[in-house]
């Protein structure tokens, strides 16, 4: 990894977790399929292409396996303007996801166990390298993948603190990987204690049972800056004392799901790097989300790789 010196040379928003190679089927479901396409899937990863594509110095920070998966991911992320922060692992593997497409919805299978991103540890990106840097983001995807990543992800909080960032928390809960008792848990711990937090109206629910965004927000009191996405009715964004913000999402033909909730991350956490008003930044979250809906994937297209 290349570390910046010195806080001119540092990227504005650092990105920490996983990414796979996603592979999906094109002419059928994957037990009948001949064909499929290879790409990216990540939620970091997503998220720092997208303050990349907005014009602001992003980077990605992660393991991964001295394989040609790990070739693939690195490849893509350079084409997109991201910059590196990446050990490669010569024993342990790159991540790979299957999606699996069906009628209303896709189900997906990881093959992550083991992999080189699960085996970051604690003070992985120590206060010294992140000397400079605005926003460290991350997700509650990273400490679902080991117990390692658990605890770099408390001390990541630390240490970004330590150098002067805002940390920035999606809670983006992933059923497969841990059980709902240590979901609830760690991700209320760690939503509570961001700077920004991002978490679906939907999902809350789902781990915590609180239904409203005020609920939501009552239960999460500590957070600077808590963001509550609700799907096609809009973002309601809760900061200090101060009366919440809402703004409604537009109307969109909804192609895929997928990836929305990590562009609508990029497009607010650009617009906080500018400097906008709450409700701009809202707007902008939206207007990200709107273009990943509108197409299959889970980031806009790109010359394809050689």
């Amino acid at each position: 990894m290349n570390s910046p010196s010195t806080p001119s040379s540092a990227p504005e928003i650092v990105c920490v977790g996983e990414s796979m190679v996603l592979i999906t089927p094109t002419d059928a479901g994957l037990a009948d399929a001949g064909q499929a396409t290879l790409g990216l899937a990540g939620a970091e990863a997503n998220v720092s292409v997208g303050v990349a594509a907005s014009g602001h110095r992003a980077a990605w920070a992660s393991r991964l396996g001295a394989d040609p998966m790990g070739d693939r991911i690195t490849s893509e992320l350079e084409r997109r303007g991201v910059e590196l922060w990446v050990e490669r692992d010569e024993n342990s593997p790159t991540g790979v996801m299957f999606k699996n497409p069906g009628v209303e919805t896709s189900t997906v299978y990881y093959y992550r166990r083991g992999s080189a991103a699960s085996l970051m540890e604690p003070g992985f990106l120590a206060p010294s390298r992140l000397v400079g840097v605005r926003i460290v983001h991350t997700t509650g995807i990273t400490p679902a993948l080991s117990a390692s990543c658990r605890e770099m992800t408390d001390r990541l909080f630390i240490d970004a603190r330590t150098a002067g960032a805002l940390v920035s928390f999606d809670v983006n809960d992933r059923r497969q990987l841990w059980s709902r008792e240590d979901a609830a848990e760690t991700l209320a711990r760690l939503a509570d204690a961001a700077d920004i937090a991002f978490v679906g109206r939907d999902e809350a629910e789902r781990i915590w049972g609180t239904v409203s965004p005020a609920e939501i927000r009552a239960f999460l009191p500590n957070c600077g800056l808590l963001v509550v996405k609700d799907g096609d009715v809009g973002a309601t964004a809760f900061e200090g004392e101060s009366e919440p913000v809402f703004v409604p999402a537009p109307v969109v033909e909804v192609v895929e799901p997928v990836g929305a909730g990590d562009a609508f991350a990029s497009g607010f956490l650009s617009a906080t790097l500018d400097g906008d008003d709450l409700a701009t930044r809202l707007s902008a979250g939206h207007a990200a989300a709107e273009r990943v809906l509108t197409i299959a994937a889970d980031l806009p297209p790109l010359v394809p790789l050689d």
